[in-house]
C-alpha cells in the first residue's frame, strides 16, 4: 500500500491516508484537523488522488489525533476504530483541549469499533495488523503492513524519541517494554510513521534511541 502524510494543527500532528493504488481504498489515521481550511486541504487530497474512504482509524486518543474526526466521520460515513483502553479519553475531549488551551467544539469521540491485537484491518487488497503500543496511552496501538514495509506507530516511538507518558493513563516503563517487545520485534528495515515528525527505520531506533 502506499502513504500520504498530512501536517495539522498546531501541534505539527501528522494525519496518515493509506491506500490501496489498485482499488484506492482508503484508511483516515489520526485525523488532527482543527480548523475549516484543514479540513477542506484534507478533502481535496481524498479527491484529488480519487480515493475512497472506508476506515477512520485513531493509533489513541488525545486530542491532537482526534480534533478532524467527527468531519471525516461525518463527510464519508465512518464509524471509528480504536482500541478501547482509550475510551475515557475519547470521552474526555474537552477536558483535554481546555488542559491545551484549545477552543471549544470539539465532540466527544465514540469508538464503534474496539481493535485488539492481531486483529487484521483490509484496505482494499491490503493489510494493516493491529499491534498494542500502550504507556504513552493505555489504548495506544501502532499499524502494520507487513507487505508494505512500514508501521504507523502514533506517538509511541518517533525518530531518536518516545511519547511523553506524563499524561492522563500514560507509563514509563510500560511504554519502554511495549516498544521493545512489540516493535523492536519487527524487520529492521521496517519504515516508522510516527505521529509527529520525520519517519524512521526499526533498526535506526534500535541502533541510536537514547531511551534504549
Amino acid at each position: 500500500m502506499e502513504i500520504i502524510r498530512l501536517e495539522f494543527n498546531g501541534f505539527s500532528e501528522n494525519t496518515y491516508i493509506v491506500f490501496d493504488p489498485a482499488t484506492r481504498d482508503c484508511a483516515i489515521i489520526d485525523p488532527g484537523m482543527m480548523t475549516p481550511g484543514e479540513n477542506e486541504r484534507i478533502r481535496r487530497v481524498i479527491e484529488e488522488n480519487n480515493l475512497h474512504p472506508v476506515h477512520l482509524i485513531n493509533t489513541h486518543m488525545h486530542i491532537d489525533h482526534v480534533a478532524g474526526n467527527d468531519f471525516i466521520s461525518t463527510t464519508y460515513e465512518l464509524p471509528l476504530s480504536a482500541h478501547k483502553d482509550d475510551e475515557f479519553l475519547g470521552q474526555r475531549v474537552q477536558n483535554q483541549a481546555q488542559m491545551f488551551g484549545i477552543p471549544g467544539g470539539i465532540k466527544p469521540v465514540d469508538i464503534t469499533t474496539y481493535l485488539q491485537p492481531g486483529d487484521e484491518i483490509k484496505v482494499g487488497h491490503g493489510t494493516l495488523q493491529v499491534i498494542h503500543v500502550p504507556g504513552h496511552s493505555p489504548g495506544s496501538i501502532a499499524l502494520y503492513d507487513k507487505q508494505g514495509g512500514f508501521v504507523i506507530t502514533g506517538d509511541a516511538l518517533f525518530a531518536g524519541a518516545i511519547g511523553r507518558t506524563d499524561l492522563p493513563g500514560g507509563d514509563h516503563e510500560t511504554l519502554l517494554t511495549a516498544i521493545e517487545n512489540n516493535l523492536f520485534t519487527l524487520p529492521d528495515n521496517t519504515i516508522i510513521y510516527p505521529g509527529h515528525g520525520t519517519p524512521s527505520t526499526i533498526g535506526q531506533e534500535k541502533r541510536t534511541n537514547p531511551f534504549f
